[in-house]
């Protein structure tokens, strides 16, 4: 748990560290800097985030719901219904991310 714990805190260093210089620049010195670099890379981590955590999400669901199906077939029904109804939560969860994708690129 100690390494797991360590890894989390040097992911969150890592990032926050990546992030210092884009809020130390003046406003208008991006377009004299060549670019909107940090909006992309913010942009992209945001969908990678999002996919992969709505992914994991989306597998545990249907590994939970096919298993309940395999211990009682006769709640199959019920099972499959409330399944896809929390997959497709799950993936407008995803959409959002690429919104909001959308509106960090719009700036």
């Amino acid at each position: 748990m100690n390494r797991r714990l360590a890894i989390v805190a040097l992911a969150v260093v890592t990032v926050a560290l990546m992030a210092s210089p884009v809020l130390a620049s003046e406003p208008g010195a991006e377009a004299a800097a060549g670019g909107n670099w940090a909006q992309f890379i913010g942009a992209a981590f945001a969908i990678a985030i999002a996919a992969a955590f709505g992914a994991l999400g989306q597998g545990r669901g249907i590994t939970a719901a096919c298993e309940a199906m395999g211990r009682n077939p006769g709640a199959a029904g019920p099972i499959r219904i409330t399944m896809i109804i929390g997959l497709a939560l799950i993936e407008s969860l995803v959409i959002y991310a690429l919104i909001i994708a959308f509106m960090i690129l719009a700036k």
